[in-house]
């Protein structure tokens, strides 16, 4: 026979101190679990829309990335006409030779010194043909051999003085920024672009960071990748422009793994929390639970019985929990991509899968805290209990 529900929500009810402190330290844990938890999503989230399925990434064999890549005009002059590479209406071969550098910007609110890492991507003017998701807010496109940028909305907000029309130093001199372009949320609205002759000029840089190619379709990109791959000539490597972003989602692991540290050492307090309010309800209700026992109810039934009110109290505490991080769903932020030295901005993305991760982590909170004091409950010898009343 089982105890009824209702017995629990009573019990909880007169004891509203403790039940709602408990619930609160449990919503705090779970709020900054999902919290964290968002924060990794979002910025895997942001690099695996990245890139097209046609596009092919060439560079050097061995590079983590294009900061640490070269590849030379004589490796792009004989990538650019290789078969399956697809041509524009005009016959022209559809790759971007590029180069990417590092600069540094003071940060928006920051104070003195207050700086992070910005991508320079040096393109041709088929870049932009190569990245379809790419539109303008504000202005134009850079003139090719001028030192003009267009930048990402995204860094507009985040870094100062390098707005529409305003000018910023790099390089070898100023550069002035002609337009604003929105990315699609993906890692390049974390990036500024340039005239990849002028960046090569400005950084002295004789060789390119890699080469983009659009292939005529998927065999096509998969031949092409063998074909680089089996030519010793250059020393180069290819993979889906889609592949080599989905490989730096790994940024997103060091974040993942402290949200998990921090929320298991949390977690341990509130177990704790809620084993203490439950051995305080099993102490005020010795004489219950023997009257309980001497009914009919079975030891079984009163274990239950106090594991689903510990649940309750924490699927109360992993429900506000949700509900204070669902806020931050959306909400803009960056981090170090340690893959390229730069900062790469996402927002947080709260998914239902991690409310319902969060939600779950509570109840396995609630268990931990609840078993102890419900075993003790259900263990206690009715006639003893009773003869100390």
């Amino acid at each position: 026979m089982a105890i009824p529900l209702k017995y629990n929500l009573r019990s909880l009810l007169v004891r509203r101190v403790s039940t709602g402190l408990t619930v609160l330290s449990i919503a705090l844990v779970v709020a900054i679990f999902v919290g964290v938890m968002a924060l990794a999503n979002g910025l895997e989230t942001i690099l695996v829309s990245t890139g097209e399925p046609d596009n092919v990434l060439v560079r050097r064999r061995g590079s983590d990335s294009e900061l640490s890549s070269f590849v030379t005009r004589e490796g792009r002059q004989a990538l650019v006409y290789l078969p399956g590479v697809a041509a524009d209406p005009g016959g022209e071969p559809q790759a971007s030779p590029e180069i990417v550098v590092i600069i540094n910007l003071p940060k928006v609110g920051g104070g003195e010194g207050e700086n992070a890492n910005v991508t320079v991507r040096g393109i041709s003017p088929m870049g932009l043909t190569l990245r379809p998701k790419l539109h303008f807010h504000q202005g134009r496109m850079f003139r090719p051999g001028l030192r003009e940028l267009i930048v990402s909305e995204s860094i507009t907000r985040r870094f100062q003085n390098i707005g529409l029309n305003e000018r910023v130093r790099f390089g070898k001199d100023e550069w002035t920024v002609v337009g604003v372009f929105d990315a699609g949320k993906t890692a390049f609205d974390s990036e500024i672009w340039a005239d990849v002759n002028q960046v090569a000029s400005d950084f002295n840089r004789d060789a390119f960071s890699s080469v983009l190619l659009r292939a005529t379709g998927p065999a096509a990109a998969q031949s092409l990748i063998r074909r680089i791959e089996a030519d010793r000539r250059f020393n180069l490597t290819a993979q889906l422009e889609t592949d080599y972003y989905q490989e730096q989602t790994k940024a997103a692991g060091p974040i993942k793994g402290l949200g998990m540290f921090i929320a298991l050492i949390m977690g341990i307090g509130a177990c704790f929390a809620a084993m203490n309010t439950m051995y305080a309800a099993v102490a005020h209700r010795t004489q219950e639970i023997a009257a309980m026992r001497v009914i009919g109810y079975r030891p079984g039934s009163v274990l239950l019985s106090f594991l689903a009110e510990s649940l309750i109290l924490a699927l109360a505490g992993g429900l506000l929990g949700c509900l204070i991080a669902l806020p931050l769903n959306g909400v803009s932020t960056g981090t170090a991509n340690w893959t390229t030295f730069s900062e790469i901005a996402f927002a947080f993305r709260v998914t239902p899968r991690l409310l319902l991760a969060g939600l779950a982590f509570a109840a396995l909170m609630g268990l931990f805290g609840g078993f102890f004091p419900a075993r003790q409950a259900a263990r206690q010898k009715p006639a003893e209990a009773l003869r100390d009343a």
